[in-house]
């Protein structure tokens, strides 16, 4: 009877100790897919710490172009002014890191699949027209040879002491500096009539064309603000495209008079911010934030 009842006591003990086994294994299993499916959704570090690799990656699924938008280069505290030093700091990083200045039109045609662009493409853009991006950023830009976009209020060029003069924006052309329209007056285009709008549109296009002697044929809503019906009217008046400040890549689905940047802003640490920008732009994406 002893030796029955010890067979059973054993018999018991090997049953739990193979369910315990089982269980193990099973939950290994289990953690080893759920770190397989964490690890799919989020960048490796490698990729997290090199932009190039990811947006190289990326481009082998279609045309994607990084678009950055600042507005004033100097040392004055605003959010909008971001530091020489941080600037240049900012180039040199994308120098470095193998990224190739483009301009409106390459984009244009890359875009629409005429032109291959180059690997690591980031069109440099600017808004308003600021002096500073004459006498500060301008000499950046050509020491590294990167090209840029100045996107100009035409009316403030050579009219107010904080805005280059047409002549420093020819200037500036001669060395891949393209100067594009941000209207004429940099009324928010929501609260303007049809014929307003026209007018914003279609002067500040005749108006640099007029003085750079060649077709302008880009334009940034002032402060980011369109609606689809802004939109056909910058088609209408001649533009191949617009850009907004919506946050992310441009890429094959985005819409050409709605294109996408990535706004550069002084924060307490701007550089720091700078690259964190470059690297979450795929998880701004994923989730719906980049575009609408």
């Amino acid at each position: 009877m002893q030796n029955w009842q010890e067979k059973k006591r054993s018999s018991f003990r090997w049953k739990w100790a193979l369910l315990f086994v089982i269980l193990v294994v099973a939950s290994a299993g289990a953690f080893r897919m759920y770190s397989l499916r964490g690890q799919a959704n989020l960048p490796k570090a490698g990729q997290a710490a090199s932009a190039p690799r990811a947006a190289a990656q990326a481009a082998a699924g279609g045309v994607k172009v990084l678009v950055l938008n600042y507005h004033k280069i100097d040392n004055t505290h605003h959010s909008l002014a971001v530091t020489p030093a941080d600037f240049e700091s900012q180039i040199k990083y994308l120098s470095d890191h193998g990224y190739n200045s483009i301009s409106p039109d390459e984009l244009y045609e890359g875009l629409a699949g005429t032109r291959e662009l180059p690997e690591n493409p980031v069109l440099i853009t600017f808004d308003d027209g600021y002096k500073d991006n004459y006498t500060n950023a301008f000499p950046i830009l050509k020491k590294y040879g990167f090209k840029a976009t100045i996107f100009a209020i035409t009316s403030f060029l050579g009219k107010y002491p904080h805005y280059f003069t047409w002549d420093q924006a020819r200037e500036m052309e001669k060395y891949d500096i393209s100067i594009q329209s941000h209207t004429v007056d940099h009324k928010s285009m929501t609260d303007l009539t049809d014929e307003q709008l026209r007018e914003e549109l279609v002067d500040s296009k005749k108006k640099a064309e007029e003085e750079l002697g060649h077709s302008v044929d880009y334009v940034a809503y002032p402060t980011g603000t369109y609606n689809l019906h802004i939109a056909e009217m910058a088609k209408e008046a001649g533009y191949k495209a617009a850009f907004t400040i919506k946050y992310g890549n441009v890429d094959e689905s985005s819409n050409i008079y709605a294109l996408e940047r990535v706004p550069v802003f002084h924060t307490v640490n701007t550089n720091r911010d700078f690259l964190e920008r470059l690297k979450y732009i795929p998880i701004f994406a994923k989730f719906g934030w980049s575009k609408s």
